[in-house]
């Protein structure tokens, strides 16, 4: 190749690089008019945050702004450009100073604009109203009364709707407590509570106070040992025979023992009722079932009644967290699960979710019944002989592994998925119906 040759490829790979370098210097340049630009570059096109100085090399990972701060010698904890110029510097600093008083300037226009409209808000007659009644002491007065009347009864709900224990021994209890605080809110004056009472009064009715729930009420210790006079009350104790005639219906043996003996025994304190450690039932997140459990053998009949009532809940909300996961699992999309496989699907998710709760409630220190092997005997109340399989634990006979952080075998999740079955060859929708025409 002659040296004119060389000149001529040389100059030609020269202008064939001058374009990627424009476009590289384009790409490092951000779009803006900003001054700091013209002394700085970004280090990476995709991070809009790191400038570096073109002057003394300095990398900021704050933008463009502390870029001027680094040139202007201004701002705490800056690294200060040494090879600056005093008219870069003043230029900067001008800059900053500007941009300093436009954000201040913005932030009174807005304030003054947000004034405004509140004084016309004030001048029209829906805003006069709203401010008279927002500044009427009142008015605050009234809010004050409302949530001393409703704090109450949202706690029984969340009682009611929880997850924290059975709650039947609790509801009729906890209502009559409620009822006594929002008296006490109105100062005890009749007239001022009567109409609140008079609409509690009706959604009780036939709903909450029924023979189950007040025989609930005075099964529980937690209420009858702190005040004998729930035995003495004739309401209570006539709904307590109405349910121990319902529960041993046709065994009139049972019925006189557990209203004539062993009910004489709980409410004097005879027997293992008379031991210390049954004092627990003084304390409001213990287990009443567990509690008769261990301290009613003295008195079977009325145990096996009050383990079976007690340990109900009352309330659908356990039935709609199962069916919330039965949903995720069978969707239009998802619907030729055999229903064998399903409910193992749903078994293991629910069962996982209620262990991971128990976890974290157990890392609190704080006890749940509904998650703990007493959970079973709720359900000892639907068939004969439940509670004999209480606390029954069930387990493999040989040592296999779990699932990580969910304690489940993998047999168990493998009979859920179906890993463990054969496959089996089907025939297909259109073959079926050939075959069929066939015939």
């Amino acid at each position: 190749m002659s040296t004119s040759e060389a000149a001529a490829a040389a100059a030609a790979g020269t202008a064939a690089a001058a374009p990627e370098a424009a476009e590289v210097a384009y790409h490092l340049k951000r779009k803006s008019s900003d001054i700091g630009w013209e002394w700085g570059r970004l280090c990476d096109p995709n991070d809009k945050n790191r400038v570096k100085c073109l002057l003394c090399g300095q990398e900021s990972t704050a933008g463009i702004y502390r870029l001027k701060q680094h040139l202007a010698h201004v701002g705490t904890s800056i690294v200060k450009c040494p090879k600056v110029s005093e008219e870069i510097k003043q230029k900067c600093k001008k800059n900053l100073d500007e941009t300093a008083k436009k954000k201040k300037d913005k932030q009174q226009h807005d304030a003054t604009k947000k004034k405004n409209l509140d004084e016309a808000a004030k001048k029209t007659k829906k805003g006069k109203d709203a401010t008279a009644t927002v500044l009427n002491i009142r008015f605050w007065k009234d809010v004050s009364l409302c949530l001393k009347v409703f704090e109450p009864l949202v706690k029984v709900l969340r009682l009611v709707d929880g997850d924290v224990k059975p709650s039947m021994g609790y509801v009729y209890g906890e209502l009559l407590k409620a009822k006594r605080e929002i008296k006490e809110a109105f100062g005890n004056v009749k007239k001022n509570y009567r109409e609140v009472m008079a609409i509690i009064d009706k959604k009780m009715k036939d709903r909450l106070d029924s023979p189950l729930h007040v025989a609930a009420y005075m099964l529980n210790p937690y209420y009858s040992y702190s005040n004998p006079a729930i035995f003495s009350d004739s309401i209570v104790g006539g709904k307590f025979m109405l349910c121990v005639e319902t529960f041993y219906h046709g065994e009139d043996d049972k019925e006189y023992r557990a209203v004539n003996e062993d009910l004489e025994k709980f409410q004097k304190r005879h027997g293992s009722f008379s031991k210390k450690m049954a004092r627990s039932c003084e304390r409001f997140e213990f287990n009443p079932a567990s509690w008769w459990r261990l301290y009613g053998g003295g008195a079977l009949d009325l145990q096996r009644m009050a383990i079976r009532i007690l340990s109900l809940t009352s309330s659908s909300s356990g039935c709609e967290r199962n069916w919330s996961t039965f949903e995720q699992h069978h969707t239009k999309r998802r619907n030729r699960l055999t229903t064998e496989r399903l409910n193992s699907l749903v078994f293991i998710q629910f069962n996982n979710k209620l262990m991971s709760k128990k976890e974290k409630i157990t890392r609190k220190s704080n006890y749940e019944v509904l998650l703990s092997s007493d959970a079973s005997e709720a359900q000892g109340f639907f068939f004969e002989g439940g509670d004999d399989h209480a606390l029954v634990v069930f387990r493999d006979e040989e040592d296999e592994g779990e699932m990580p952080g969910t304690g489940i075998p993998w047999s168990v999740l493998g009979e859920a998925m179906g890993t463990n079955e054969q496959l089996q060859p089907r025939r297909s929708a259109r073959v079926a119906r050939e075959v069929h025409e066939e015939e």
